[in-house]
Parts: C-alpha cells; sequence; structure tokens
C-alpha cells in the first residue's frame, strides 16, 4: 500500500487511518525510523516495559530467596540424615 503524507514546520506526519489499520498501530506505539538505500523505512518497534525497584520490592525478593534457602537447608539436611547408618547399640 502507497501513500501520500505530509510533514508539518515541527517534523510531524500523520499516518492515514487505512496505513494504520494495515499495521494495527494503534496510539502511543512506536516506530523506528531508518534510512535506506530506497528512502525512508518505518516499521513497528518492539518495546518491553521496565520495573522500576522500590526499596520495598527489593525487601521482598530478598525475604523470597531467605525463604528458599531455608526451605533448600532443611530439604538437604532431611534427605542427608536419611542416607546415614543407624549408629550400633552400645552396651
Amino acid at each position: 500500500m502507497k501513500t501520500t503524507v505530509t510533514m508539518s514546520s515541527r517534523g510531524i506526519i500523520t499516518l492515514p487511518s487505512k496505513l494504520r489499520s494495515a499495521l494495527q498501530l494503534k496510539a502511543d506505539d512506536q516506530l523506528i525510523a531508518e534510512i535506506t538505500p530506497e528512502g525512508l523505512l518505518l516499521r513497528p518497534a518492539v518495546t518491553l516495559p521496565i520495573e522500576m525497584y522500590t526499596d520495598a520490592r527489593i525487601r521482598e525478593f530478598d525475604d523470597s530467596e531467605a525463604e528458599l534457602a531455608d526451605l533448600w537447608t532443611r530439604k538437604y539436611t532431611v534427605g542427608k540424615r536419611a542416607k546415614r547408618r543407624p549408629r550400633a547399640a552400645t552396651r
């Protein structure tokens, strides 16, 4: 699909609704603009959200790690005890 778009004095272009629909673009989607031998190429950008960790969230991670370490230690210790040979009875 080819279409003509106009750029404003501020460099803003509006993509016609037919193009947006065909590419399933919606408001606030990001595009990558690239210069190619044929001209300007616009393509959808893949963006992933990032989480900024608060001190409370970091404490949550630390608590979970401590809980997992405790569970692992108990499981490992119980497993070792089960493998020990019983001691001979003393008189």
